[in-house]
């Protein structure tokens, strides 16, 4: 699972030296990671590594004191959500953030609902959307007008993640994408990100999850106290070598150690 754009192109996302500070501690230290087109980035480590704070930056949730975010070689400008959208940015949080009480169409229309010219909602011209965008996603998806609650683990992520394709992101931040999920729905998000990446969207993978991780992503990148520990393809390390990574900030050999760590 190795990107071969790795070295030859710009990175959909280069985060260069990124801090910040909560009551003058470093929730993020001098951290760097990028991401390339079709790539899945796995970032570990323990509760308060960093890792959420550094993507809520990315994400436009929080304000960097230090740092650079380039998207596409280019300086980028991310000072709130309206901006990193701007930038094709996208996040799927834990809660998937669903209207459980709509169907699949109204969820991913949800205030951006298209209307006919009477001002009414035009449902007929959302699902025949929503059909397309699921169909070349998750073509197994067929519960269009049940209310999103009784659908499966699985195929709430197909929702959440079908939202966020439909307005064009480039870019998404999965966030605990399989947690409380069973392994035949864990499988079903697998397929679904196999997907993303034949259509070339870069994914920040955060987990806690090494099996999770090691499954789906193409590269790990490991934070302990802010700091980028290492970043290694996930095939050229352990999951051992990683959990050292994550518990003693051990950088294995072929690990590209931090901080401002950049794999490529």
């Amino acid at each position: 699972m190795t990107n071969s754009n790795n070295g030859r192109e710009a990175p959909l996302v280069g985060m260069s030296d990124i801090s910040i500070a909560f009551g003058g501690i470093k929730a993020v230290d001098h951290a760097s990671v990028d991401l390339f087109p079709g790539e899945v980035v796995g970032l570990l480590g323990h509760n308060g590594a960093g890792k959420s704070t550094l993507i809520k930056i990315l994400s436009g949730a929080y304000p960097r004191d230090t740092g650079e975010i380039r998207i596409n070689g280019d300086v980028a400008h991310i000072a709130n959500p309206r901006d990193a959208k701007g930038y094709g940015i996208e996040t799927i949080y834990q809660t998937l953030a669903l209207a459980d009480n709509l169907d699949a169409a109204a969820n991913l229309f949800l205030g951006r609902e298209i209307r006919t010219r009477w001002g009414t909602l035009d449902d007929a011209a959302m699902e025949s959307e929503a059909r397309k965008v699921m169909g070349r996603l998750n073509p197994r998806f067929v519960k269009f007008k049940d209310p999103v609650k009784a659908l499966s683990g699985g195929q709430r992520q197909s929702v959440a993640i079908a939202r966020a394709i439909l307005f064009n992101a480039r870019i998404l931040i999965m966030d605990e994408p399989t947690a409380a999920l069973g392994p035949e729905e864990t499988a079903q998000v697998g397929e679904l990100i196999i997907q993303l990446k034949k259509d070339g969207i870069g994914i920040f993978l955060i987990s806690h999850d090494i099996e999770d991780v090691f499954e789906l992503a193409d590269r790990v990148a490991v934070m302990k106290n802010g700091r980028i520990v290492g970043s290694a393809k996930t095939n050229d390390v352990t999951k051992d070598e990683v959990l050292g990574m994550i518990i003693a900030g051990k950088c294995p050999e072929q690990a590209i150690a931090g901080p401002g760590a950049i794999a490529g």
